[in-house]
């Protein structure tokens, strides 16, 4: 059984976030402690409540879900903040990241998705769309200047890096690939060492913070 994951949420647009509201409370093992309606507000029930895990819309009127988790995220380091968005831009994905999100979530996204994110994120992963991070890995691997670091992949291996940056955990990986949990370690062990990394964090920014990827 899930442990229980406590919630803030944040949404300018009432319909929406009651909406999504209903659908977490809906879900077991997820609570939902506080919402709001503004980016300032969503930042204050995150100082009361010190929820797990913040669904923090990116775009409200006063302050941004941006602007919110670039107060949250060094002042309370335990607090996942997931970003919700419309944007498929890389370039708002990178942002997010690079303010300290831990997840971006496109609205109409399929609750089970959604439920699933919210755990990965709660147990330190990073989540981000299945098609952005399929493009960002595609992307990373078709412009790796140096082809045989890329080429020293097995396919394998690539495959696993997909779901690492997805924000998958080593046993959702071993169940999604029929493998043994000590297989999916091997294997992210060497996608690390292979690609000079150390977390999945470094995994789906590494391209941008080489300069491999542009935001424009």
């Amino acid at each position: 059984m899930h442990e229980m994951i406590r919630l803030v949420v944040a949404d300018d647009h009432p319909v929406m976030r009651e909406g999504l509201v209903a659908l977490l409370e809906d879900e077991p093992n997820l609570k939902v402690v506080g919402q709001a309606s503004t980016g300032r507000e969503a930042v204050n029930l995150v100082r009361q409540h010190r929820p797990d895990v913040a669904l923090l819309d990116i775009a409200m009127d006063d302050m941004t879900g941006l602007e919110a988790t670039r107060q949250i995220a060094p002042e309370l380091p335990k607090v996942r903040v997931m970003i919700l968005t419309m944007h498929e831009e890389e370039a708002f994905f990178f942002e997010a990241l690079r303010v300290g999100a831990s997840g971006y979530i496109l609205k109409g996204i399929r609750s089970e998705e959604l439920f699933g994110a919210i755990r990965a994120v709660k147990e330190g992963g990073i989540y981000l769309p299945p098609k952005l991070a399929g493009r960002l890995v595609q992307d990373y691997l078709n412009r790796q200047p140096q082809p045989a670091l890329a080429d020293s992949l097995s396919p394998r291996e690539c495959e696993i890096l997909t779901l690492i940056a997805q924000g998958l955990t080593n046993r959702d990986i071993a169940q999604r690939l029929t493998l043994s949990l000590n297989t999916v370690k091997t294997h992210r062990l060497r996608i690390y060492q292979k690609l000079d990394l150390h977390d999945r964090a470094g995994l789906v920014n590494y391209a941008f913070s080489r300069g491999l990827l542009h935001l424009s």
